[in-house]
């Protein structure tokens, strides 16, 4: 056997191993794009919660303390919530879960997030095996 058998005839290798293309887990079982979101999500909700009452109580560091708070709230309770929903499907599902909500959500923002190439047809299914 040559030591060369694993490569084409363009030098590429025709098999790579399925755990290579992935991307590694960061934290409480997110990667890193997850924790962005999450972390995103989170600290925008934190940033909701604490300018009303930084004004209400006219002290400005309630904003930042409440976003940084809420950020490390939705890492620890999202990442759990996250790894629970993610649990045996596969690696593009929360990107498509997304894509697939704000597009029949929001259907103006359907070319934004490349909603276009995603099956939104609802109905009854059939086999046609019924008839003769």
């Amino acid at each position: 056997m040559s030591e060369h058998q694993h490569l084409l005839a363009d030098g590429t290798v025709p098999f790579l191993p399925h755990r290579l293309n992935r991307h590694p887990v960061v934290v409480r079982g997110l990667t890193a794009d997850e924790l962005w979101i999450c972390c995103g999500l989170s600290g925008v909700l934190g940033l909701l919660i604490g300018t009303p009452l930084s004004l209400l109580f006219s002290t400005f560091a309630l904003a930042p303390t409440f976003a940084v708070v809420s950020i490390a709230l939705g890492i620890f309770i999202g990442g759990g919530f996250l790894r629970r929903r993610k649990r045996g499907r596969p690696d593009t599902w929360l990107y498509r879960q997304l894509q697939w909500r704000i597009t029949t959500t929001y259907p103006v923002l359907n070319a934004w997030v490349g909603g276009h190439g995603l099956i939104t047809r609802s109905g009854h299914w059939t086999t046609r095996r019924d008839e003769p």
